[in-house]
């Protein structure tokens, strides 16, 4: 099949994209990039390397001396698989976002990011478009972590809701946004206090109204069509912890949500279960009993 994965100039989420992009490719996907100038786009730094994570990043000589940065930067195998993704041709090479037409796609996945480059994908009116026309045409559909936001801002011309309306799906809870924040703010990142907060609270609104989980239950049917871990789940510790992320052989960390055509996640590390759950739907997709 032939999956779109548009992508913002700069800052999105390696394991995101890359893991995903390792899955689908080994599954005999063809993945297709696309950024906002047909440019290849570029993974946020920070993320990639953790440098700039701990508190003594901005010291002469500390820089490249990491703890915080050890634990939340991407691990080694979403590394090597983004030192794949950025040799290969299609993304080297990718459309731009104006060109896009959904029609000429299978399948479309949503990679997320938080930093603030990330913000002209969430805003972007021309993807929200194509999301629209995706959902519309009942076509697979993949989204993890802020990539769920950007789905969540897609309008559906044929309802004129939010195509999660009457979906069930996750996100980046705030559970998880938060603890990333307060050990950034206070142990980390301190000249940049909000690298963890992509849109931060105006005046009035109230604690945590911006965050990626209430944006997206405010665009939903129901609060309840917001999961996250049930509280009687099997390694619920280890999949709420942020302390422990999934592996190609290890889906206990992980929380993914699957609706039909539409597959959700937390955060990275939910991503090596999620791209498997979204293979495996594209391979149901394209059996025969389903053609």
């Amino acid at each position: 099949m032939k999956i779109l994965m548009p992508l913002p100039r700069t800052d999105f989420d390696p394991s995101e994209a890359a893991v995903s992009w390792r899955v689908l490719v080994d599954a005999g996907h063809h993945v297709v990039f696309a950024t906002p100038d047909g440019d290849a786009a570029k993974a946020d730094p920070v993320m990639v390397t953790g440098c700039g994570l701990d508190f003594w990043s901005r010291v002469p000589g500390l820089r490249a001396l990491k703890f915080i940065g050890l634990l939340l930067r991407a691990n080694a195998d979403a590394r090597h698989a983004y030192r794949e993704m950025a040799t290969d041709a299609a993304y080297r090479a990718p459309l731009r976002w104006d060109a896009l037409d959904a029609r000429d796609f299978d399948a479309l996945l949503l990679p997320g990011g938080h930093a603030q480059g990330i913000r002209e994908y969430l805003e972007s009116k021309r993807l929200q478009a194509i999301v629209a026309a995706f959902f519309d045409a009942d076509k697979p559909l993949a989204a993890i972590c802020h990539g769920v936001v950007l789905a969540a801002r897609s309008v559906s011309p044929r309802t004129g809701h939010s195509v999660l309306y009457g979906r069930k799906t996750t996100a980046l809870t705030w559970k998880l946004e938060h603890a990333a924040w307060n050990m950034s703010r206070y142990a980390g990142r301190w000249w940049d206090r909000d690298y963890y907060r992509t849109y931060r609270e105006q005046p009035g609104e109230p604690h945590g109204y911006r965050s990626v989980q209430a944006e997206v239950t405010r665009a939903l049917a129901c609060a309840g069509d917001f999961l996250d871990v049930p509280a009687d789940a099997a390694d619920h510790w280890r999949k709420t912890s942020g302390l422990h992320r999934d592996t190609r052989d290890d889906a206990r960390p992980a929380f993914v949500v699957r609706d039909g055509n539409y597959v959700s996640a937390r955060w990275p590390g939910d991503v090596h279960t999620f791209a498997r759950t979204f293979a495996a739907l594209l391979a149901q997709r394209a059996s025969p009993r389903n053609s």
